[in-house]
């Protein structure tokens, strides 16, 4: 244990993770690592679950992390009823139950906010962070395992820090990360990332002897979710958009190796990545949140030069390929703090390529990326709106329906607005692309059914809009009551198709 635990000191402090959640009170405001469930707290969390249901003890806290964790963290604790308010990005079921009924209250926050504003205290004071670790340098600081997400602003802000150290996770992360903590206005620097590359900070993330107050020992891995496998429709929309990048390739407005790729987290993101696999684009660089299965192929096939994020975020057999290749793989990845991975002024400066997931999008652009039928919290934002505003080019991409074809995804109005109409350059589905480039919204109303409209919902959005074109003749073409009806006639029906 001492090749983990490197300082005589803490040895002494290492407890079970019931007496580790004991420190945890009433009220409190914890926050823990972890980044779409990858390098997050386990056996704490589990322990504190487990004495709240068994004593009965009524004790509530607010929570705060990178993004998405685990079960063990978020599922746990919210079937213990533990939880009173979450922040800023969740993808557990339990979870989003107690979001949706009430029982929790959430705010969805933009991923490269977060930090500084727990920094500035909106949050009020971190009472306690809880890191995962793979080990504990000599002086006191966090080699985190495989995400940092926000710890490195949650330890320096934490009046107290308890470290699992995760005997499960491989001591050849070390060395892999990259932590850096900007200053705060008004005497912020410049962020010194020119490539992708670059490196800027320490291995490790600074803590201290004397601020942690517990080192609890666990072997649990990280509960990664299944990706969904490469089918006909994912590949349609990878063929679509691989053909639009050549295409601004050939007429001078992307270099051959692209700019940096952002990609956001999910099956769809790993399908379109995946694609790039069999194109010809070579020498790619990736600087974005999370990498998944698809960058590994990426990097198997020397198509990719280097990769940024702030988590591992693999599928389970994704996770064994990563640690059997670990030492492969590890020259090529570097994992930042989420406010440096998703900061705006960096993806503006490098140019990136956002490509991201929509639950609908509307004929005139505006993306909806969070709520079901305008009210039932889905996951949340998380960095796409990072990227969305600033990239050197934003993509969206969506199945053109949804449940089993009974819905469009491309509505006259979407029911939740998270990017809008002045942020958004290109939507894809598997039907094809539409380039909203310097288009009016008229326009834009055309291009979108035209070529990202299933045919069974074309006739009816072409209905729509010639009508509120007709009748209105305004620079965005809206008949209100007609517009809310496609979402209520969901509600109603459980389809959107007009039944003959």
């Amino acid at each position: 244990m001492r090749e983990r635990i490197r300082n005589n000191e803490l040895l002494k402090k290492v407890v079970s993770p019931e007496e580790a959640a004991a420190l945890i009170k009433d009220d409190m405001n914890i926050a823990t690592s972890g980044f779409t469930p990858s390098g997050y707290p386990k056996a704490v969390p589990l322990a504190l679950a487990k004495r709240v249901e068994t004593s009965g003890e009524k004790l509530k806290i607010n929570l705060l992390t990178g993004a998405s964790v685990g079960d063990e963290l978020d599922g746990a604790l919210s079937r213990a009823g533990v939880i009173a308010k979450r922040y800023p990005y969740q993808t557990n079921e339990s979870l989003r139950l107690a979001i949706n009924s009430g029982e929790v209250l959430y705010s969805d926050i933009h991923l490269s906010h977060m930090a500084q504003q727990v920094r500035y205290g909106f949050y009020g004071k971190i009472d306690i962070a809880i890191i995962e670790a793979v080990a504990i340098t000599e002086d006191g600081h966090i080699i985190p395992s495989t995400s940092v997400g926000n710890s490195p602003t949650f330890v320096q802000e934490a009046e107290k820090v308890i470290v699992e150290v995760n005997t499960g996770q491989p001591l050849e992360l070390e060395g892999i990360h990259d932590i850096y903590i900007p200053e705060d206005p008004p005497n912020r620097q410049p962020i010194p990332i020119i490539k992708a590359d670059d490196r800027i900070g320490t291995t490790y993330i600074p803590c201290g002897v004397d601020k942690i107050e517990a080192v609890v020992i666990t072997d649990i891995k990280d509960n990664v979710r299944p990706l969904a496998p490469i089918d006909e429709i994912s590949e349609r929309m990878a063929g679509h958009l691989i053909e639009f990048l050549e295409n601004e390739v050939a007429h001078g407005r992307l270099p051959k190796n692209l700019l940096p790729l952002q990609s956001g987290v999910g099956s769809v993101a790993n399908a379109v990545l995946g694609g790039l696999v069999k194109s010809n684009f070579e020498n790619l660089d990736f600087y974005s949140e999370v990498i998944q299965d698809s960058v590994f192929d990426l990097i198997d096939a020397d198509k990719i030069r280097i990769a940024s994020g702030t988590s591992l975020t693999p599928s389970e057999n994704g996770l064994i390929r990563f640690y059997r290749n670990i030492n492969r793989y590890r020259g090529k990845i570097i994992l930042r703090p989420q406010e440096i991975s998703n900061n705006p002024e960096v993806a503006r400066r490098l140019g990136s390529i956002a490509m991201n997931t929509a639950i609908e999008v509307d004929i005139y652009g505006n993306v909806n990326s969070t709520n079901i039928m305008g009210s039932r919290m889905m996951n949340g934002i998380g960095g796409s709106g990072d990227f969305a505003r600033n990239a050197f080019l934003t993509v969206f991409l969506t199945q053109s329906t949804a449940k089993n074809g009974d819905i469009s995804t491309i509505v006259p109005m979407v029911s939740h607005v998270d990017h809008t109409e002045h942020d958004i350059d290109v939507i894809v589905t598997e039907q094809g692309v539409a380039d909203l480039r310097a288009l009016a919204p008229r326009e834009r109303a055309k291009v979108i059914i035209e070529n990202c409209a299933h045919p069974d919902y074309k006739p009816l959005l072409w209905d729509y809009f010639n009508r509120a074109v007709k009748q209105t003749g305004k620079h965005t073409p809206h008949i209100l009551q007609e517009a809310f009806s496609w979402h209520v006639r969901f509600l109603e029906t459980g389809t959107m198709k007009i039944k003959k």
